[in-house]
């Protein structure tokens, strides 16, 4: 999470560690996952603070983040678009950088899958794609990735079509990351 941080302040270690009085080592060592911050003494978390202009709880916060399962992912983003409605959605995930955040991190479906949903919803509304994550679109996952359920009746019943018919049904945006999603408005 340092890392992004870094890249987000466009920020080199060796400048951090000049600017924090941190030195290179210890800077180094965290970036890599040596260790941890939560073992760092206060004096260090307060001079990185300061140096990426965040709170000290947030870097402790980050620092313990923890991924979910992608299914539980899509559940809360999709639920996250029916609370806040689609142009809000969008305005605050374009804000937030969560997309390079994720991107950042390697984790490349919860990336596509964020950008796919502002991509769609800003297709729905006739808004112009955010050209921010051109670099994005230019990747797809490997592999198609199906709904949990999806790929459980197909491995129950071999014989039925059930990808064949949920990759006819998938929405397009979400279909060109290797994402096969059809159904974003059925939350309870």
């Amino acid at each position: 999470m340092l890392k992004d941080r870094l890249i987000e302040k466009k920020m080199s270690v060796y400048r951090c560690s000049e600017l924090s009085g941190i030195p290179y080592t210890t800077l180094s060592d965290l970036i890599r996952g040596k260790t941890k911050l939560a073992n760092c003494t206060a004096d260090t978390l307060y001079r990185l603070s300061k140096t990426l202009g965040v709170t000290m709880e947030e870097l402790l916060l980050e620092s313990t983040e923890y991924r979910s399962c992608f299914e539980t992912f899509k559940s809360e983003v999709c639920h996250y678009v029916k609370a806040q409605g689609d142009i809000d959605f969008i305005i605050e995930t374009l804000q937030s950088g969560d997309i390079r955040r994720y991107w950042n991190r390697k984790w490349y479906p919860e990336a596509f899958y964020l950008l796919a949903m502002v991509d769609y919803l800003s297709r729905i509304h006739d808004l112009p794609a955010c050209t921010d994550y051109d670099d994005v679109r230019s990747c797809s996952l490997k592999e198609p990735l199906y709904p949990r359920d999806i790929s459980l009746a197909s491995k129950i019943s071999p014989d039925l079509d059930v990808k064949e018919d949920c990759l006819r049904e998938a929405i397009p945006e979400f279909k060109r990351f290797n994402i096969i999603e059809s159904g974003i408005r059925n939350v309870c």
